[in-house]
């Protein structure tokens, strides 16, 4: 398989949840996180999501200070995608949703011409970004799950998190940032510290983490 660079980005709070048993929306980290969320979008030639995160968060993967426009790409096992969700409202890269289960659903006739839909597993999308739509750069911005199967295929680059010290999720089944509590990996990833900003007046320490090579593994 051939693929672009991926990163991802999130925030986690001080229990290591990315959000509430209930799936609370974005919003309850600070504005000087939300800035770094868009400056992360800028070296990006394509933006990544789960269908679950895009709805949750009302997102619209815009970019407008960037003179290209990364794709906007939703990943879904059956879902389809609603007319008046907010992404077909605002200017941005073209959508391609990128259906992963075994039935296609029926697509809504509005959409004629707004979006490009795709039946295919996550690892040929991630080939097809890189091969056919020549995307370098591939910026992931959950959920858990989609993330989680990047973890699993081993693809995760850059690591992007922010550690919401302010905020507690409580509850078993409160995602972490690679899906369920119980549910690990199969395996260590081993990454680098590569950034760390803490800012106590927020509650909040923005951290980067690098893939480490083979060379700087002791």
């Amino acid at each position: 398989m051939q693929r672009p660079q991926i990163s991802t980005n999130l925030a986690i709070s001080a229990d290591g949840k990315i959000t509430s048993a209930d799936r609370r929306p974005s919003g309850w980290t600070s504005k000087k996180d939300h800035a770094r969320l868009r400056e992360l979008r800028q070296s990006a030639d394509a933006l990544l999501v789960g269908m679950g995160t895009l709805i949750a968060d009302r997102m619209t993967l815009t970019c407008p200070s960037k003179a290209t426009p990364p794709l906007r790409c939703v990943i879904s096992r059956g879902r389809a995608m609603d007319a008046e969700h907010p992404i077909f409202h605002r200017d941005g890269g073209p959508i391609h949703l990128v259906i992963t289960g075994q039935k296609l659903p029926p697509i809504d006739p509005l959409l004629a011409g707004k979006l490009t839909v795709h039946h295919m597993p996550l690892q040929k999308f991630l080939d097809y970004l890189k091969t056919q739509l020549g995307v370098q750069n591939l910026h992931c911005e959950g959920g858990g799950e989609l993330i989680r199967s990047l973890a699993e295929m081993d693809v995760i680059d850059k690591f992007h998190a922010t550690l919401a010290a302010h905020t507690i999720f409580t509850g078993e089944h409160a995602p972490t940032a690679t899906g369920a509590l119980h549910d690990y990996l199969p395996r260590s990833i081993p990454f680098e510290l590569k950034h760390f900003e803490p800012d106590p007046a927020l509650g909040e320490c923005f951290l980067s983490y690098g893939r480490k090579t083979a060379d700087t593994i002791q």
